[in-house]
């Protein structure tokens, strides 16, 4: 499969994040929607939290872009939990058309790529993307549950409790946040890791791959993007991939090579080797980088969410964790539309 090239430059007109009462002490809370005081949210399990999580998101992509649920097309959704549940409980509160997804943590750049093709080739007007984690969830579904307390090595991460939405539209006359340039599919990999508690170290060749792929078949060069952005690898993965690509000939600065899951916990303590969850990407991208598109702070960024592919299942009967990593190039807004 080639890279995908967009020539609508389908828009994101609005996005919206909503997060945990943890996520209150990132240096990029400023750039977040809504927080919750406490991981219940209101509600009587986690994972109905999470729902609300993501109905939340929704909610504030849909009031900024001056829209109803009714104008929405399709729903693109996906998280970490069984069978996507606090997804599909979230699509079904406001009914419109839905394809749920799951590729772990590379979900949103998964949906956003879904919505770029959707809107570019007239299949839909208007799509609303997202995706959502939660610590304690996640936590109680791959690991051991946060009451348990138990001890965590360096190389583990913390799930981001945060939801991100996005409506990419093929409105030409509204105003964009920035505009889908084009995106590359992964493909799965697996460099033999076992242990879930180094999620990082399993995704760092699934993003090498897909940033290799998308230079050699978009004809771009590193100095094309501002930044290459990655989305959960954290301080293990993210120096893992960048070893890959220079091996591979790839060379890339630390100031323009950067991971959400360093940046959405950095100085704040208790997180090991940083932040994870497909959120975790969201809410960075939706929540600050298409923002500072917006502000012509950023040309052109590509963004690769990582995701590893394991399961309760697959970890009880000791398989190793095949990952997956999607990017997506997105540009400032164009002055005067298409």
């Amino acid at each position: 499969m080639k890279t995908w090239h967009f020539p609508s430059y389908p828009s994101i007109i609005s996005s919206g994040v909503a997060a945990g009462p943890f996520e209150k002490n990132s240096p990029y809370a400023s750039s977040f929607d809504t927080f919750f005081e406490d991981l219940y949210m209101g509600e009587k399990s986690f994972e109905k939290a999470q729902r609300k999580l993501m109905e939340t998101s929704v909610s504030s992509a849909l009031l900024k872009a001056g829209m109803s649920e009714q104008q929405i097309d399709c729903l693109i959704f996906g998280d970490l939990i069984n069978q996507i549940t606090p997804s599909n409980m979230a699509a079904r509160s406001i009914g419109a058309p839905y394809l749920g997804i799951f590729s772990a943590c590379a979900g949103s750049m998964e949906g956003l790529a879904l919505a770029g093709a959707l809107i570019d080739g007239g299949y839909a007007d208007s799509v609303l993307t997202g995706v959502s984690s939660h610590n304690a969830s996640t936590e109680r579904q791959f690991r051991y549950p946060t009451e348990y307390g138990g001890q965590k090595p360096p190389t583990a991460q913390w799930t981001v409790t945060a939801a991100g939405s996005a409506i990419v539209s093929s409105d030409k006359e509204r105003n964009a946040l920035a505009h889908i340039e084009k995106a590359t599919i992964g493909r799965v990999q697996d460099i033999e890791v076992t242990d879930p508690f180094n999620m990082g170290a399993a995704m760092s060749l699934a993003a090498a791959d897909v940033i290799e792929r998308h230079l050699i078949q978009s004809k771009d060069s590193v100095a094309d993007y501002d930044l290459i952005i990655t989305g959960d690898l954290a301080e293990i993965g993210h120096a893992a991939a960048k070893d890959i690509l220079s091996k591979k000939n790839i060379h890339l600065s630390s100031e323009q090579f950067i991971d959400c899951g360093k940046m959405i916990y950095q100085g704040v303590e208790e997180v090991q080797a940083g932040g994870s969850g497909p959120a975790c990407s969201a809410s960075m991208v939706y929540g600050y980088f298409v923002n500072e598109l917006a502000k012509s702070s950023l040309n052109r960024i590509l963004v690769v969410a990582t995701g590893a592919l394991l399961s309760p299942l697959t970890f009880q009967q000791k398989e190793t964790i095949p990952c997956i990593a999607h990017a997506v190039s997105l540009i400032k807004p164009i002055k005067g539309g298409q």
